[in-house]
């Protein structure tokens, strides 16, 4: 008897603590219900918006417009690679757009494919190019590049964006993917509750953090080629190599990210006037940062390294770092220790006929 009422309470504790571990499951499962619910509701609720917009702006096509004026009719695209400091930057665009006057627009896809579909694409091309109302406008997503010379719309938008360290932008969304960030600390993750580190992971082969996964920032410049998403193929290279030299405005890298928004104020100015002072002081452009990273050992880098993904990524990472430092040779210099935009370095003369 003694001995049954000392075991009593062990079975009553472990049927309390299953009990616990089976409500937790249930909550955790109700949670991730209610989320999907919440999403599936915004996308029909902007499913609805996009509707309505597209029969006022069918309504207005059936009536003459004036035209808007050049500094009016711009667009600029920021198809932004994931983990390269794209939110900080974005924050920006959505703290001035108010301010500056100037529309900015947030391009959501499904399950965050970066890819469209043909009819996509051309509904896509055909928003951005004749929605006047969201004009000028800075739409922002992760999008793979898209060329919309192939699809006989005038005028072409701006494209800009922002690269990092392949090695460093990896290890940054493996441990986003577990951990999250302070942007939105309470939102479950996908790979939440697996503490296996980075180095654990390359040291075991595991998937999430394989040369595959470094094969992001050639096809999101490459485009919509079928090839570009076949890691490791160096038509993809050179094509995304072409594209950022001759299709984009500006590409800025995440390790001097100031400087490249300091280069963008000075040349657009109706979208990027303040930027820099709003970077340099403001909360929102620092606010995501990735939760518990910890920073690979030498060994993880030299395997990793090792790859030809790697040496590819690694390759348009320093050819988009030379070209970025060109253009800020030419745009900015030092001054005791602060950087400053240079002045207009050319103007007109010998100008004919003469004007009486």
């Amino acid at each position: 008897m003694g001995l049954s009422r000392i075991m009593m309470p062990s079975k009553l504790q472990l049927l309390a603590v299953l009990a616990f571990a089976v409500a937790m499951l249930l909550i955790e499962n109700q949670i991730q219900k209610l989320e999907e619910s919440r999403a599936r509701l915004e996308r029909t609720i902007a499913r609805h918006q996009l509707a309505e917009v597209e029969q006022r702006h069918s309504e207005d096509m059936g009536r003459e417009s004036p035209p808007l004026a050049e500094k009016d009719d711009m667009v600029i695209i920021y198809n932004r690679v994931p983990k390269t400091a794209s939110t900080s930057f974005t924050n920006i665009a959505y703290d001035l757009c108010g301010k500056n006057r100037f529309h900015v627009l947030h391009i959501n896809t499904t399950k965050n494919n970066p890819v469209l579909s043909i009819q996509d694409q051309v509904r896509f091309v055909r928003n951005v190019t004749s929605w006047r109302q969201m004009k000028p406008g800075f739409y922002h997503g992760h999008v793979a590049y898209l060329d919309f010379s192939k699809y006989g719309v005038k005028g072409k938008p701006m494209y800009i964006n922002v690269v990092r360290d392949p090695i460093e932008r990896l290890v940054s969304y493996y441990y986003f993917l577990r951990f999250g960030d302070n942007y939105r600390p309470g939102l479950r993750r996908r790979k939440q509750g697996d503490k296996k580190t980075f180095d654990e992971c390359v040291s075991s082969g595991g998937s999430d953090c394989a040369p595959e996964k470094l094969w992001l920032q050639i096809p999101f410049f490459c485009g919509h080629h079928s090839e570009c998403w076949d890691a490791g193929s160096r038509w993809a290279l050179e094509q995304a190599k072409y594209n950022l030299v001759n299709e984009y405005l500006l590409v800025g890298v995440t390790e001097e990210l100031e400087d490249f928004i300091m280069i963008l104020e000075a040349t657009l100015p109706r979208f990027f006037k303040g930027a820099t002072e709003l970077y340099r002081t403001g909360k929102k452009s620092h606010l995501r940062k990735t939760t518990e990273k910890k920073h690979p050992s030498k060994e993880t880098i030299a395997k990793l390294q090792q790859s030809d993904i790697w040496k590819m990524e690694n390759e348009f990472y320093e050819f988009a770092l030379e070209q970025f430092q060109f253009a800020r040779a030419h745009a900015v210099r030092e001054k005791d220790g602060e950087l400053f935009v240079l002045a207009q370095s050319f103007f007109y003369e010998k100008i004919y006929p003469k004007v009486s």
